[in-house]
């Protein structure tokens, strides 16, 4: 059988390899602050995971540095150390998805050319309407349901979708406040709002496209969601919800065809997001929080895996850090940080966690944490088998 494990590094002490299993569902959190090797380690894993081909490989990149995946390592320290990982320097296979038009959210064509000849497979990605509940909708703009506008434009979703099903767009929304009684200065307001979605340029405007059709097996499927700004509305959890909740949804379907010996074409996913915090913030809502941490809890039936990083491991939700049972923790200075994965340590751990964070000093060096295996181990993250484009410029 093929053995489904992730090389991170070696032991700090014995020069041992330090894997994680990845057999089953998993859920692991990357943390480090910066300077110490976060993103890169979160590259490694993405590798790994890209190695064994088996599952959907979604990568949420709110800083746009991943794409650099499509080249080969050739910092020449680094490769040499690889072959005693058995791993040599490559590039991977990589889908770009990019919401909006690629040539207006890079700002030039070249950039999109030159991605092109790298051999990036750049994907232009929008939302379906109809993929958003009415709640969904109420949200996005930060409406009562049980108030005028927010009656409204529920009410206008709920139509188009009882009467249009899947295929319904922006305009049938608004064409549908137009139908609906209720004050002038109620649906003006609620026809602003639809303008602005349009201004967007992430809604599909005549075609229903399914996501599962942009995801592409044996790739690294890229989410470039550093060339929106997040803006009053959180777009970008926008895209992460949609995108989550279709995906949960289709692999619960999957996964009760696969229990029934029915055929089944969707694959489980490793969902990875870096700057979780972001998405999943601790103390507030955003649009994508209640899906993500569904997915944490729920997700491991289905075959829904979970990888996040950040720099502030406190300013995540306790409810996604809570079922992270591994954890590759880099150096961290601040107290709450401190205090979020202190918290988080189980009985095996003793009370010398902090000490041996404290211990960590260079680039790469991170505690590999495995709650199932009771074991913590000070670990020297291996080199990347792609570039890393997380530098400074």
């Amino acid at each position: 059988m093929f053995d489904r494990q992730l090389v991170i590094g070696r032991d700090s002490g014995t020069g041992d390899l330090v894997q994680i299993a990845a057999d089953k569902s998993q859920r692991i959190l990357v943390c480090g602050k910066t300077g110490t090797g976060k993103s890169y380690t979160l590259g490694v894993c993405i590798e790994e995971l890209a190695r064994l081909a088996e599952d959907i490989l979604l990568v949420i990149d709110a800083q746009g540095i991943f794409w650099s995946m499509a080249d080969a390592n050739a910092v020449p320290s680094e490769v040499d150390k690889l072959w005693g990982f058995d791993r040599n320097p490559r590039p991977f296979l990589v889908n770009l998805m990019v919401p909006g038009d690629p040539v207006e959210r890079f700002g030039d064509r070249e950039i999109v050319d030159a991605m092109g000849q790298k051999g990036i497979h750049i994907e232009s990605m929008r939302l379906n309407p109809s993929d958003l509940t009415p709640e969904m909708w109420c949200d996005l703009f930060d409406l009562n349901i049980n108030e005028l506008q927010g009656i409204m434009l529920f009410k206008a979703v709920r139509q188009c979708g009882r009467r249009l099903g899947r295929d319904f767009f922006l305009d049938d929304i608004s064409a549908e406040v137009d139908r609906l009684s209720g004050l002038d200065q109620t649906k003006e307001a609620v026809q602003r709002k639809i303008d602005m979605a349009h201004d967007w340029q992430i809604f599909a405007e005549d075609h229903y496209r399914e996501i599962w059709e942009i995801l592409k097996p044996d790739y690294v499927n890229i989410l470039d969601l550093s060339v929106i700004s997040q803006g009053r509305y959180g777009l970008r959890n926008l895209v992460l919800a949609v995108l989550a909740t279709f995906i949960f949804r289709r692999r619960t379907i999957a996964r009760r065809r696969e229990a029934l010996n029915l055929p089944a074409d969707t694959k489980k996913v490793w969902l990875v997001i870096d700057e979780a915090h972001n998405f999943c913030p601790s103390g507030r809502s955003t649009l994508s929080k209640e899906v993500l941490i569904r997915w944490a809890k729920e997700g491991r039936q289905p075959g829904l895996s979970l990888l996040v990083a950040s720099q502030q491991p406190a300013a995540i939700d306790s409810e996604i850090l809570t079922q992270c049972g591994i954890r590759i923790v880099h150096r961290i200075t601040s107290k709450d940080d401190f205090r979020a994965v202190n918290s988080l340590s189980q009985d095996y751990l003793g009370d010398g966690l902090a000490a041996q964070i404290k211990r960590l000093s260079g680039p790469g060096e991170a505690l590999v944490i495995d709650d199932q295996q009771e074991t913590v181990v000070s670990t020297q993250v291996r080199p990347r088998q792609s570039q890393h484009g997380g530098g400074s410029a």
